[in-house]
């Protein structure tokens, strides 16, 4: 479904955004780390038996990957880079379509920027320090 964000929205769900982010780069890690296991396994000229098995792991947790994928952005946000853990959430700026900026580490939503400009062009969120306020016509 989908839905604008305010700063106040979006740091309320960020607990369990932050939560399901950490387990997808898991996930992701995990698959990798599988794929360099089928790698050294096909390197060294092992049976086919444990070429399918490491496979079968693989494709599980491929798609146990995209499910997680699925069930964050269904709450209405985008995940922008995995590897800068970056995702965003749609909001409005005066009658502008804009994006709300989170990082992995950062303890809240504090930056935006336009839907043309990506990491580089984030912005504060308020002038005044004010970042549980959700209005967001104070946008620099």
């Amino acid at each position: 479904m989908f839905k604008f964000f305010t700063p106040v929205m979006a740091n309320s769900i960020l607990p369990e955004v932050r939560s399901r982010f950490a387990k997808i780069l898991n996930q992701r890690e995990r698959i990798l780390e599988l794929q360099s296991e089928l790698s050294l396994t096909v390197e060294q000229n092992n049976n086919h038996e444990k070429f399918f098995s490491i496979k079968d792991q693989i494709n599980r947790s491929i798609s146990e990957l995209y499910k997680q994928i699925e069930e964050l952005e269904e709450m209405g946000l985008l995940i922008k880079s995995f590897e800068e853990g970056l995702i965003d959430f749609p909001a409005t700026r005066f009658e502008d379509e804009v994006w709300l900026c989170w990082k992995l580490g950062e303890d809240k939503v504090k930056f935006w920027h336009r839907k043309d400009e990506g990491f580089s062009g984030r912005k504060p969120l308020s002038i005044k320090g004010t970042f549980d306020e959700d209005n967001l016509e104070d946008l620099r």
